[in-house]
């Protein structure tokens, strides 16, 4: 306690004025002498106590404070029926609470970037092996005509590289939340075209019809760009499923709650233990012959809940898939 200067003051003062209180005491007479020294004497001692014990009380804190920041595992700090330290100790609690809720957050963020990274090494590996082998191929394939084939192989696979690495790159920027969304009126006929457009050529390739069943003038808000590469993920994924012959429906109903965009293709469905897991990051399905990424899916649920929308997926009574999206009014 002497290491506080505080105290330090306070006990010179208190000694100065329990001198000058038994001088004017003994002054009076011996009674009021003895009656003063008395008095200081027990008025000190409680002080002392008093004060040694909130010194304890402090540094029993103190001790705890220094576990929370070297990561102890167990932290208990009693209650104190004392006002302030009572209220001191509510708050190094909160925080203490606080701290480790953040750093368990830290942890498994830091777990999520390490599996992250082993998913994007692992799916970029394998099209990196499939471009090696091909090249090693047509090093020593003098057929015109398959080395023209092996050609195109690659240039699909780096096409699929570049659109992982751009997806991969969209889903950082999300997490990073530097992306801002705009908050524009967006006509749903307008947004399922240029989300449609680049799919067009593929669809008349592999037969697959579009049908769209979407009334004029119906608006909702957000960003187009944005809508329109959510859609999009959802529409590849469609592609896949339906396969040649296959047939996309895509319906819009508008009620005064939400607007919902639903779209449905002629697949196989998902398998029913994939469902819970469709929109999970590199989430590729039980299935081993399972094509893709598991990043579309991902990256469109981002897109759209960070707009305030949602989106479900589900197998069509029918048969085939179901996504349906909801923009609240």
């Amino acid at each position: 306690m002497l290491r506080n200067r505080e105290f330090r003051q306070f006990a010179i003062l208190f000694l100065l004025i329990a001198v000058a209180a038994v001088t004017l005491g003994f002054a009076i007479n011996t009674a009021g002498g003895i009656l003063t020294i008395t008095s200081a004497a027990a008025f000190g001692t409680a002080f002392f106590a008093f004060t040694k014990a909130r010194y304890k009380s402090i540094a029993q804190i103190s001790d705890q404070i220094d576990l929370v920041l070297h990561n102890a595992d167990h932290l208990y700090i009693g209650k104190s029926d004392e006002g302030e330290l009572s209220i001191l100790q509510s708050e190094v609690i909160k925080m203490t609470l606080r701290i480790r809720e953040q750093n368990d957050a830290l942890k498994k963020e830091k777990e999520h970037l390490a599996d992250s990274l082993a998913d994007i090494a692992h799916q970029l590996r394998t099209p990196l092996t499939s471009v090696n082998l091909i090249l090693s191929i047509l090093e020593n394939n003098p057929d015109e005509n398959e080395r023209k084939a092996l050609i195109r192989e690659t240039k699909e696979l780096f096409v699929q590289m570049d659109w992982l690495l751009t997806s991969l790159l969209k889903l950082s920027r999300l997490d990073a939340g530097i992306v801002v969304f705009q908050g524009e009126q967006i006509d749903v006929n307008t947004l399922i075209s240029a989300a449609l457009h680049p799919f067009l050529i593929p669809m008349e390739l592999h037969d697959i019809g579009v049908q769209i069943d979407v009334p004029k003038g119906i608006i909702i808000k957000g960003d187009s760009g944005w809508l329109s590469e959510a859609i999009q993920n959802i529409l590849k994924n469609c592609m896949e499923s339906a396969g040649y012959n296959g047939k996309i429906e895509i319906v819009c109903e508008d009620n005064p709650l939400f607007t919902e965009l639903v779209i449905h293709d002629s697949g196989v469905g998902f398998e029913k233990e994939d469902l819970p897991c469709l929109f999970d990051r590199f989430y590729r399905g039980k299935n081993a012959g399972a094509t893709g990424y598991g990043i579309g899916l991902a990256l469109c649920k981002m897109i759209i809940t960070r707009q305030g929308g949602t989106i479900t997926a589900k197998n069509h009574p029918k048969g085939g898939a179901i996504f349906a999206i909801r923009f609240p009014k």
